[in-house]
């Protein structure tokens, strides 16, 4: 065979041995399968992370864990058992295992991850990064692009990403963040998105999700897409749940297959376009039970299971490890790789994020390995702007990773903005990945390390306010 720069294997999904961890050496087949025992289960702070581990992992550890939580985590713990076992998937783990594991740099932070000091944070950094709270059509609902919405319908998950590009939202608050709260009851606001969009016939695709949809309890989830199927604009409705990996078992349960069945129909009657997103980062998460979940979606017949990810340094940044994850997906469980996002620029997370330069050498490389139909797109999602494919850019100023966008679409909130198509719109990359005289330029101006501002709080907080007096 020609040799390669990357060799397609074909791998046979294997669901991690879960009584390799002290703390679920006694849990039967039985009980892991299922979504209650998995939930009672979580792990939602070091002393419980403590209980599954035990001495397997050095006091430094639990110790790195805690100061994190206690410092610069954006999200609180919140880790499924189905979770905690795709980290070092292969053996019992150790330490250091566990400290070089993809799954648990993103899932499972510690103190040691973070750039030191105030370099943890862009200088431009928001807790909002997407403005997504301006652009509040009504409560939860984000009306950004010409024909799409975001539907928030809730502000918890079954799992806390420590990336989350919703940590000023999603999660309980934590030392670091006290997080915003919505102030409607949910049918309320459920009622108000409804009552927005039959009035709005421009918008045909809507994204609902949170939060993730896992946490809602299935007759208000039914009860909600069975609205949107009630309007005649909405074409595609697509549900976003990272709990299709971090908790397969709850879209494995007899009611919620039984009820997608009957959301599945009704699309289908109607030619709308019911698909399942779901965010999966490595692809040691892809398990037969993943296989299994996915595939029940699709049987209920929905039209497609697709994967966005996110790109992390330290988990997926390279490209055959995006490969191994794309194979994994689409080979194993029938998932089609789709987008892969660019780390939002929130607070804590330079460590995660990549430079666009790096992001349009790993799409590069990605070319020409899988069908075109599953080859994903790495975009880098724009405040102001949008998700954008990474060799979109107008400009680039490689020095001082400075990157300068267009777009095509004016936002709810530029109805009256002359100059929004004409406007550049700028995105940065990590400080520590520009050349030297680039960090020197940052330096000078005295945002080497930035961190964001209490200035930056405080813009976040009006636009939130204004959001809602609107």
């Amino acid at each position: 065979m020609l040799e390669q720069p990357y060799e397609y294997t074909a791998r046979t999904l294997v669901e991690p041995d879960w009584r390799r961890l002290p703390g679920f050496a006694d849990v039967t087949p039985e009980q892991w399968s299922s979504a209650q025992w998995q939930r009672a289960h979580c792990v939602k702070n070091v002393r419980q992370l403590r209980g599954v581990y035990g001495d397997l992992l050095d006091e430094a550890f639990y110790a790195d864990a805690a100061a994190d939580q206690a410092g610069r985590a954006t999200m609180s713990l919140l880790l499924p058992p189905q979770m905690l076992n795709t980290m070092v998937p292969d053996a019992v783990p150790t330490t250091a295992a566990m400290l070089a594991d993809p799954v648990r740099r993103y899932m499972l932070p510690v103190a040691s991850d973070r750039l030191p000091g105030e370099a943890a944070s862009h200088p431009y950094a928001a807790r909002d990064s997407l403005h997504e709270h301006e652009m509040w059509a009504v409560e939860g609902l984000t009306h950004r692009y010409p024909t799409k919405v975001l539907a928030e319908l809730l502000s918890t998950c079954p799992q806390y990403c420590g990336h989350c590009t919703r940590m000023d939202l999603v999660g309980n608050s934590t030392p670091a963040v006290a997080k915003l709260r919505f102030e409607l009851k949910p049918v309320d606001r459920q009622a108000a998105m409804l009552e927005y969009l039959r009035a709005t016939p421009g918008v045909r695709d809507v994204v609902v999700s949170g939060g993730d949809v896992a946490n809602l309890p299935f007759r208000s989830l039914e009860a909600f897409v069975s609205g949107l199927l009630e309007i005649e604009s909405v074409r595609d409705i697509r549900l976003a749940s990272k709990a299709l990996m971090g908790l397969p078992q709850h879209w494995l349960q007899d009611d919620v297959v039984a009820g997608m069945g009957r959301l599945a129909t009704t699309a289908r009657a109607r030619g709308v376009s019911l698909a399942v997103h779901t965010h999966v980062n490595a692809a040691q998460q892809v398990t037969p039970l993943v296989a299994e979940a996915a595939q029940a979606m699709l049987a209920a017949g929905v039209r497609d299971v697709r994967n966005q990810g996110v790109l992390l340094r330290g988990v997926n940044a390279t490209a055959p490890q995006l490969l191994d994850l794309c194979f994994a997906l689409l080979d194993g469980a029938g998932i089609t790789p789709y987008y892969f996002y660019m780390c939002d620029m929130v607070p804590n997370a330079e460590h995660w994020r990549v430079s666009l330069a790096q992001a349009q050498t790993l799409q590069h490389d990605l070319m020409g390995y899988l069908p075109g139909f599953a080859t994903p797109r790495i975009v880098c999602d724009v405040p102001y702007v949008g998700k954008r494919w990474v060799h979109q850019v107008a400009e680039y100023d490689r020095e001082h990773g400075i990157s300068y966008w267009t777009k095509n679409y004016r936002t709810g909130i530029e109805r009256d903005d002359e100059d929004a198509l004409d406007r550049r719109y700028t995105y940065y990359d990590p400080i520590p990945s520009l050349p030297e005289s680039g960090q020197a330029w940052w330096r000078a101006r005295g945002v080497a390390a930035g961190g964001w501002s209490a200035a930056a709080d405080l813009a976040a907080a009006a636009s939130r306010v204004a959001s809602r007096a609107e």
